[in-house]
């Protein structure tokens, strides 16, 4: 059995993208994804002291920016490969994204998932057509049990974060919100394994290289913004977050993209992500996950950063399993 790290073997076999392939990766998924709208809350100004665009990817289709991704390294597979399958390992949104795009193209998708996944993301998994293989939940058996199923089926891997093509689908997000919001100069989005700010970063640097781009991570699952300061890759710690979708190390095709082209990482506490979730839903009547609000949270928790600005958000997604809604507003700090 090849027991290799399927992100490795991933990072080894293609080159990282750059602003082209983004671009080219914005024409391929056009006929498959939702166009997500910006919206604007003057309240949240106020509170901010800049001014906020929102990229609402808690719309896009399978409910989350990850679909763009997916769709692109799908619909980018030669016929022969694509005749073998997809497989991929995720707890949540990338699987159900996967398993959406491969409906589309009409392939078999494997997920390997951890024992003790949200209840909604794995029922969207399922939904949508993918085969599901449980794996314990740590990355060495996420890798095994990933590793085994690839040799089992000949299947292609479609890595989570640390694929080129992933990245460049993730990066048509902030292109798309650039198109329609020309006056953006900061970018702040979630980081977790790295392939949204990756993207974010090739799209914004590509459209108009002064734009400053932040990454948003929970100060439990902090291994980007240690990376950062540390100048290597920080590894083998684990995260402890309500953010679900947050929980991933960054891979050996995004760090060295986040350390070249990203700002800062900014450290959020789970009670101000929370906080800032609540304010979406409340002041722009909007369904998102506390992986989606850590963006707001970072820009509200560091007015000094942003002071004058037109700040773009990406709202990553709306997945929240709300049968633990209780248990994340016993979080919220405001009254």
């Amino acid at each position: 059995m090849n027991n290799a790290d399927p992100a490795q073997t991933t990072a080894t076999a293609h080159a990282a993208p750059d602003f082209d392939a983004v671009l080219t990766a914005a024409s391929r998924i056009a006929p498959h994804i939702n166009p997500t709208p910006v919206l604007h809350a003057r309240t949240l100004d106020a509170m901010a002291g800049c001014r906020l665009l929102f990229k609402c990817e808690n719309l896009q289709r399978a409910g989350s920016f990850k679909f763009r991704g997916a769709c692109n390294a799908v619909f980018s597979l030669t016929d022969a490969q694509a005749a073998h399958g997809v497989v991929t390992h995720s707890s949540g949104n990338h699987g159900g994204a996967v398993a959406l795009a491969c409906r589309e193209r009409g392939i078999p998708a494997t997920v390997v998932v951890p024992r003790g996944a949200s209840r909604v993301k794995l029922a969207a998994m399922e939904s949508y057509g993918a085969r599901i293989v449980p794996c314990e939940p740590t990355q060495a058996s996420r890798d095994e049990v990933t590793a085994r199923v690839l040799e089992e089926t000949g299947a292609v891997l479609v890595h989570p974060f640390n694929d080129p093509r992933v990245i460049a689908g993730q990066g048509t997000a902030t292109l798309e919100m650039l198109r329609f919001a020309p006056d953006i100069d900061t970018v702040v989005v979630p980081v977790s394994g790295g392939g949204l700010i990756s993207g974010t970063a090739l799209a914004a640097l590509g459209v108009d290289p002064s734009i400053q781009v932040y990454g948003a991570e929970p100060a439990g699952a902090r291994d980007a913004h240690d990376s950062l300061k540390q100048g290597e890759r920080v590894t083998g710690r684990v995260a402890d977050t309500v953010c679900d979708g947050l929980r991933a190390e960054l891979g050996t095709l995004t760090y060295p993209l986040v350390r070249q082209l990203v700002r800062d990482i900014l450290l959020v506490e789970d009670t101000q992500t929370i906080d800032a979730m609540l304010l979406v839903w409340e002041r722009m009547k909007l369904v998102i996950e506390p992986s989606a609000a850590i963006g707001l949270a970072a820009v509200l928790a560091n007015p000094e950063l942003f002071a004058g600005r037109t700040v773009g958000i990406v709202l990553s997604g709306g997945n929240i399993d709300l049968y633990q809604l209780s248990d994340l507003l016993s979080l919220a700090s405001r009254s």
